[in-house]
């Protein structure tokens, strides 16, 4: 037996990093950030400010910031980006209210199904953002909720409320059930457990939740589209106009990215500082 297991071949071990490797990692990080990130930026900054760009140049021969000025004096710019601003801010703090009571029972309450609840809960983000649209769309022109705020706004919670219902679903599981137990013993009823005990535990939840949202919803693009355009004008929708095939505008559409791209910058450092890694883990990897 001894021999059987000593003739048996011995399987490689996995190779660790080491002191050693740590600037040849370091270099491949901060390349491949180069490439995805930096490169690309570095591409549309000169598009934004170039004034006239054709090869064989490799980078542009003349500079104009007019381009920037005129869109940042564009009133209709203006409002698309009040739009996005208004419609972000009520579909995160509508899809936290909505998704609060369903992330507790899910996370709370056992029941038959539940495997399935969860699947049906991330349908609209299963299933191509289009195809929600189009099917939204349709209802919506019936209900007579097409090419307005509103609509707009419902259309998008559709697309935002999975992935809080998860986060939150995700924070919710941690809270001990002895809390809720000694609040009731003190005398706490239903409401109070839940502004004292619950709300206050679940706002890591309710951050991360808000801050994806927002994210989602500022840059979301395929139902405001199918619902709301042309009337309601957000910025995504602006930037499609600039990159129609037929009337392609590079250097404005490049100015646009940057501006829906500023907010995104802003809301991922500020979830850097203050949420934490095991939760957006745990709520990206709960299925």
């Amino acid at each position: 037996m001894s021999t059987l297991a000593d003739a048996a071949p011995a399987l490689p071990r996995r190779r660790t990093f080491t002191e050693d490797d740590r600037v040849i990692v370091s270099v491949g990080l901060y390349l491949m950030l180069a490439l995805v990130i930096a490169l690309p930026l570095a591409l549309m900054f000169l598009w934004s400010v170039a004034d006239g760009w054709a090869p064989p140049h490799v980078v542009p021969q003349n500079y104009t910031l007019s381009r920037w000025l005129d869109v940042l004096a564009d009133a209709n710019l203006l409002r698309a980006t009040l739009n996005s601003l208004v419609i972000a801010i009520v579909v995160t703090f509508a899809t936290a209210i909505i998704a609060l009571p369903t992330a507790w029972a899910m996370a709370r309450f056992p029941f038959r199904l539940k495997r399935v609840v969860e699947i049906f809960i991330l349908a609209p983000i299963i299933i191509p953002g289009l195809v929600v649209a189009v099917g939204i769309g349709q209802i919506f022109l019936l209900l007579g909720l097409s090419y307005s705020m509103v609509g707009v706004i419902l259309v998008q919670i559709v697309g935002t409320l999975p992935l809080m219902i998860r986060l939150m679903t995700a924070s919710l599981e941690t809270i001990p059930d002895d809390l809720i137990h000694a609040a009731r013993s003190l005398g706490a009823g239903s409401i109070g457990v839940l502004a004292h005990v619950i709300l206050p535990l679940a706002v890591p939840g309710l951050l991360a939740g808000g801050l994806l949202s927002f994210i989602g919803s500022f840059e979301e693009f395929d139902k405001s589209f199918i619902v709301g355009a042309p009337v309601i004008q957000t910025l995504p929708i602006k930037l499609y106009m600039f990159l129609d095939p037929y009337s392609m505008q590079l250097p404005l559409a490049s100015i646009i990215a940057f501006i829906l791209l500023l907010p995104a910058l802003i809301i991922f450092v500020l979830a850097g500082r203050i949420l934490r890694d095991d939760l957006m883990a745990a709520g990206m990897g709960k299925i």
